[in-house]
């Protein structure tokens, strides 16, 4: 049986990585986690350092690319990833001027192939009044640097991403399903399990 990938995307501070440590517990899975914290371009290049934003997002690129190859999960798993490889793309697409996106475009293109393809897909969603405010309460220096604009055209592009045939998708409003209680928590599990 092939590995089991289910991926949580959706836009900054709506609570992607929490949901994955609640599914990898649940489901006795892998957990992958994005390197955000390992990123030594991530801070500056939130920050205005332009010429650090391509650095930041081949990092991205190459570290997910490793986390999720088909060769790094082996067989017969369940992985649980706090992000989507697709989600990759979008940052790049609203921060890369084109010549910088045409090298980011001939390093994705070989490496897509080789990344597992998630067999479900958790798209978190939260309006953006509510991610500022949870943005905000959680301190990292960096995401203050996100303008309002950034973050709705970040979202709206989660919102417009059609996964690919074969990818079950489920879309989750956290500021409506508070995934914290136990009752809410437990039928969207019961959903994923039925899904797998």
């Amino acid at each position: 049986m092939a590995v089991k990938l289910i991926s949580i995307m959706g836009p900054i501070g709506v609570g992607k990585t929490t949901l994955a440590r609640t599914l990898a517990a649940e489901f006795g899975a892998t957990l992958a986690l994005e390197d955000f914290a390992g990123n030594p371009y991530l801070a500056d290049s939130c920050k205005g350092r332009n010429d650090l934003i391509l650095p930041s997002q081949v990092f991205f690129l190459m570290t997910r690319a490793k986390q999720l190859a088909k060769s790094s999960l082996g067989e017969d798993a369940i992985v649980v990833s706090d992000y989507a490889f697709c989600q990759d793309q979008f940052y790049a697409k609203l921060k890369l001027v084109p010549q910088e996106m045409a090298i980011y475009r001939a390093l994705r293109t070989p490496t897509e192939p080789l990344v597992v393809p998630p067999r479900v897909l958790i798209h978190l969603d939260a309006p953006l009044e509510e991610l500022h405010k949870r943005i905000a309460g959680r301190g990292r220096e960096f995401e203050a640097w996100y303008t309002e604009e950034f973050l709705e055209a970040f979202r709206q592009a989660h919102w417009d991403y059609q996964p690919p045939a074969g990818v079950k998708q489920l879309r989750v409003n956290t500021a409506e399903t508070d995934l914290r209680d136990e009752a809410q928590r437990e039928k969207l599990i019961r959903m994923i399990r039925a899904m797998l």
